[in-house]
């Protein structure tokens, strides 16, 4: 149907398209507001940034609506995307409170129509994927080296949920926070964690092109952003920065474990000893990574331990429907149901919040996006070998995996640093596995 509107607007409007130079190098422009739109995640607020990508979409429209043979397709994992949008429209129009849940509707909306905006782009340019990517790696590197310089600067505390009271001060972790809206150590660490898998990625891209100083200065970034997700003190991105080396360790091995068996074994070896040296021997990260195992006995975790409890009670009584999209709505509802003294923005899980927000049915559908997904891009990865497509496919799902698990703890992933990276390696994998008709 969607295709047969854009065909008619195109006869329709074909002049008009044969004659504006601004329409035949709209692509241009598309990218230019792709590539501000992680730009000003980095220091922006969620209104400015969601504005750039509002004017990425606009053009995108505007490029289906005149350009000539412009036409949608669906990949099986794009199916299960559109029932869940079609799922959260149910879900807002069966919410008590409308008026804001209509405010969380139209952030999803925003999020969907860029994944929409850059796969639309990236169709049709290919060869612009490394800028896509590029562009990401540079904002996740250049948040590095602030938070490398925070590290040193004794920085004022800023997130009361760090357990302090069984620490000895010397043993407490001065958590970093870059310069991400709003200001927040938890944000901060999901957020490089999102972008390590394409700060990895680039070390294999540039030893792919034999371009070896590159490849020395992505290892140099990689490490120091390593460093910088271990200063922030957000747990959850401890342990979806390890899940993001197994990841690397299994999927790499398809190229390098026949012939540099040796050498990799020795690399994978050493970046663990690196990382038990650290837990060892640096006494504020050793306690903060044990305290994940402290259940109860760390105050944040039983706060989390609270907060999943009532968000459990709160799906029971709305599995059908949800209670309507947004962490606003959210907060409202949730006052009926808090233990006193445990107010939350969140159910501090992403999947618990989905069910919690728009039902039993939009869960199933975004768990059904995620695996049909992640199937189609390990089938790429096992099958392809077109080293390039490999490795943009396999840097986009491991940060997307990434995301995914530290999601099982924190619901960062709702904030638009995290949801326009999130998207646009969605786009990535799907532009990758149509072009390898897969």
């Amino acid at each position: 149907m969607f295709n047969k509107i854009f065909k008619f607007s195109q006869d329709k409007l074909s002049f008009l398209y044969e004659n504006s130079l601004f329409l035949q190098h709209i692509d241009k422009f598309i990218l230019l507001f792709i590539m501000i739109t992680f730009l000003s995640s980095t220091f922006m607020n969620s209104d400015s940034i969601g504005f750039f990508a509002l004017i990425a979409m606009f053009l995108t429209v505007v490029k289906m609506l005149t350009k000539p043979g412009e036409e949608l397709s669906f990949k099986h994992f794009e199916i299960w995307l559109v029932a869940y949008f079609m799922l959260v429209v149910v879900s807002l129009f069966g919410s008590t409170l409308f008026e804001l849940s209509l405010k969380g509707f139209f952030k999803t909306f925003v999020y969907l129509g860029f994944y929409f905006s850059v796969a639309q782009y990236l169709k049709n340019n290919t060869s612009k994927i490394p800028v896509v990517m590029g562009t990401m790696v540079l904002c996740v590197c250049g948040e590095s080296i602030v938070g490398f310089l925070q590290s040193f600067l004794h920085l004022d505390e800023i997130s009361t949920w760090q357990d302090t009271s069984n620490l000895n001060p010397e043993d407490v972790l001065s958590r970093v926070y870059g310069t991400l809206r709003p200001l927040n150590p938890n944000l901060y660490g999901g957020y490089l964690v999102a972008g390590l898998g394409s700060v990895i990625g680039s070390i294999f891209y540039f030893l792919n092109k034999k371009q070896f100083k590159l490849m020395l200065a992505a290892v140099a970034f990689a490490l120091l952003t390593v460093y910088t997700i271990l200063q922030t003190g957000c747990r959850g991105a401890y342990l979806s920065m390890m899940l993001i080396f197994m990841c690397v360790f299994l999927l790499s091995a398809k190229f390098f474990w026949k012939t540099y068996k040796k050498i990799y074994l020795s690399i994978i070896g050493g970046a663990f000893a690196l990382f038990v040296f650290a837990m060892t021997f640096v006494g504020a990260l050793r306690h903060r990574f044990m305290s994940i195992f402290a259940m109860r006995n760390d105050s944040s975790n039983s706060f989390r331990f609270n907060v999943y409890h009532s968000s459990l009670q709160m799906f029971k009584d709305n599995w059908l429907l949800g209670i309507g999209v947004g962490n606003k709505n959210f907060r409202e509802i949730y006052g009926l149901y808090m233990k006193t003294g445990f107010d939350a923005l969140s159910a501090y899980n992403i999947y618990l919040e989905t069910a919690v927000e728009s039902g039993i049915f939009a869960l199933i559908a975004f768990l059904g996006f995620l695996i049909t997904m992640s199937k189609d891009a390990v089938k790429y990865i096992l099958s392809s070998e077109n080293r390039e497509q490999v490795i943009f496919i396999s840097a986009s799902i491991i940060s997307i995996w990434a995301v995914m698990f530290h999601g099982l703890v924190d619901t960062i992933y709702f904030r638009p640093q995290l949801q326009f990276m999130f998207w646009a390696y969605v786009a990535v994998i799907s532009t990758v596995l149509n072009d390898g008709c897969v």
